[in-house]
């Protein structure tokens, strides 16, 4: 088979579309014949060599996949090859197959096309298991979403509103925010013009949950911006690792903050969260209530480009990569 391989840290230009091995299945795995990937900002970490793979996982890119399943290993059980499926994946995603534990998969769901489905299952991880699992998001609460037009973002804008909740968003133009507002969005605070507690206190009073990919450089920010009993998730660090947390202000308000990461829990824990998604939030997909968000898709072999078109900004929602022509 062939998958994109990291030839060294850097540009986008060090992805190879390269020939290797293909992976076989171990007990409680399948082999997934890939349809298609999905671009996520831990690929262009792992491309620029400050996001190494976990211990035991694919050393290629790609953190999710959907595809038709070809090989069982020992011991799987409920599912067949053949099986149109979608997974939660440590890495691997950017290649013809991928080995995956049968406890990461997920069927495609409803009317969701099996391409557009690679886009699903790392947001809705990430969103359930943080908004829902950790932060407790409830039916009339507020929840702001930092990064509203990204994968994350608008995938959670989706399912925020299914809650019941007041969603706002922040995010860096006009554009996106009209489109975040017609994804269900109630709330659009443009962050390059706008002051994001003050517009959130104004407009709510307060944050019940706050969904937060910037993590140091929005951290004081956000418990000003939080409601009295507020939550605070971190689901990422691109405003920076360390911050001053005022801790009288937080105990104040009796909030909380929690980060986590997806990638490196075991098998054991994704297929907890995985198996929540699936009860849970997928009826919500196919019922047509949370739907991917794709900006555009790119041939796998053409890996580059997508990390380019990532590296610009301007993306709405997911980009893909499809492994067939």
């Amino acid at each position: 088979m062939h998958a994109i391989t990291i030839t060294e840290p850097g540009e986008p230009d060090v992805l190879r579309w390269t020939e290797v091995p293909d992976p076989e299945p171990g007990p409680g795995e399948v082999v997934v014949d890939v349809a298609a990937s999905a671009v996520n900002r831990a690929d262009l970490l792992q491309r620029q060599g400050y996001y190494a793979p976990p211990e035991g996982a694919s050393e290629y890119p790609g953190l999710e996949c959907s595809g038709t399943i070809a090989e069982l290993g020992e011991g799987v059980e409920g599912w067949q090859v053949g099986d149109e499926v979608c997974a939660l994946l440590a890495g691997g995603g950017y290649a013809e197959k991928v080995a995956v534990p049968a406890a990461q998969l997920l069927p495609v769901p409803g009317e969701v096309e099996l391409l557009a489905a690679a886009a699903l299952p790392e947001v809705a991880c990430t969103v359930w298991s943080n908004v829902v699992m950790v932060a407790a998001l409830s039916h009339g609460e507020v929840i702001l979403i930092h990064g509203g037009a990204g994968g994350i973002g608008t995938h959670a804008i989706q399912v925020a509103k299914a809650l019941g909740a007041t969603v706002a968003v922040t995010a860096g133009d006009d554009q996106r925010l009209e489109r975040c507002r017609q994804l269900g969005a109630d709330i659009t605070i443009n962050y390059r013009e706008q002051d994001f507690v003050a517009e959130i206190r104004e407009a709510t009073g307060g944050a019940d949950v706050i969904l937060d990919v910037m993590g140091a450089k929005y951290l004081d920010s956000n418990v000003k911006a939080l409601a009295t009993g507020g939550r605070i998730a971190v689901i990422g660090m691109q405003g920076g690792t360390k911050g001053e947390l005022n801790l009288g202000r937080l105990i104040g308000k009796r909030g909380s903050i929690s980060a986590t990461t997806l990638r490196a829990r075991p098998v054991e824990e994704k297929g907890r969260i995985v198996a929540e998604v699936r009860r849970h939030l997928w009826p919500l997909v196919e019922q047509g209530t949370v739907l991917p968000v794709i900006h555009e898709a790119f041939p796998l072999t053409e890996a580059a480009a997508a990390h380019r078109a990532m590296d610009e900004g301007g993306v709405f929602g997911k980009i893909l990569l499809t492994a067939h022509p």
